[in-house]
């Protein structure tokens, strides 16, 4: 399995071509260089938005602000014809109007709040892109994960990216093309294994989520909460 950490930063990326990594200018919200990761049909780029004591004030006013969703269907994933519950707490944010189906449960967001409005804030100056819908995740633990999938929902903007923002304990992300998935896997191509440190950004950029699944699995050792938030552009009502 392939494993890209941010201390590599300084050599060459396998499948970019022996390039080095690209760098932007440093600034405030950039507190290290960017890297670009890429794969057979994945395009991404990784590197820390906040500094470590505005992360830890950004995860502080997370653990404070945010309202999970509780007892409800909203708390159980439909596969395979059954229901599960779903192993981490979840919610979904976003502007008026906009709904979102996911594993059989369509959400309907709740408005903004002042710390979520922040986090969006960042990522829109160092991406360039607007986002109205985050769906957010929070592990308790390292036994809260989330199996392989991809987020492709018909939902979202087409071709659009997806800003993942991850604050807390660092937890292993893994990549699966979906030609080498389970038994009948048509190709062998090695997954890709990233570590998504506190206060970091994965940008998820087309066809990234065409052909690669990815996953938070297990790990049984980490005994602090982490708490992803997933920016996306949802497609209103109106132009459904």
């Amino acid at each position: 399995m392939e494993r890209f950490l941010l201390k590599r930063a300084e050599g060459a990326e396998p499948g970019n071509g022996g390039k080095r990594p690209r760098r932007e200018a440093a600034g405030a919200e950039l507190p290290l260089p960017w890297r670009e990761i890429r794969a057979e049909g994945l395009r991404c780029e990784y590197g820390l938005l906040f500094g470590a004591a505005e992360a830890d004030g950004l995860l502080r006013e997370l653990e404070r602000d945010v309202e999970y969703d509780q007892g409800s269907e909203r708390t159980k994933l439909h596969i395979f014809g059954k229901w599960h519950n779903i192993p981490r707490q979840q919610v979904t944010y976003g502007d008026p109007e906009l709904t979102y189906t996911y594993s059989g449960v369509t959400f309907s967001p709740k408005p903004w709040i002042p710390v979520l409005d922040r986090i969006r804030d960042r990522v829109a100056l160092h991406t360039g892109h607007t986002f109205n819908f985050v769906l957010i995740n929070r592990y308790k633990d390292g036994c809260d994960h989330i199996g392989e999938h991809r987020d492709d929902e018909r939902e979202l903007v087409p071709h659009s990216p997806i800003a993942s923002v991850s604050f807390g304990a660092c937890r292993d992300f893994v990549f699966r093309h979906c030609e080498s998935r389970g038994k009948k896997a048509t190709r062998h191509i090695k997954p890709i294994k990233l570590q998504l440190a506190h206060g970091s950004l994965l940008m998820m950029k087309y066809p990234t989520n065409v052909y690669w699944y990815h996953s938070v699995p297990v790990r049984k050792k980490v005994l602090a909460p982490r708490i992803n938030l997933t920016f996306r552009k949802v497609m209103s009502l109106i132009s459904k």
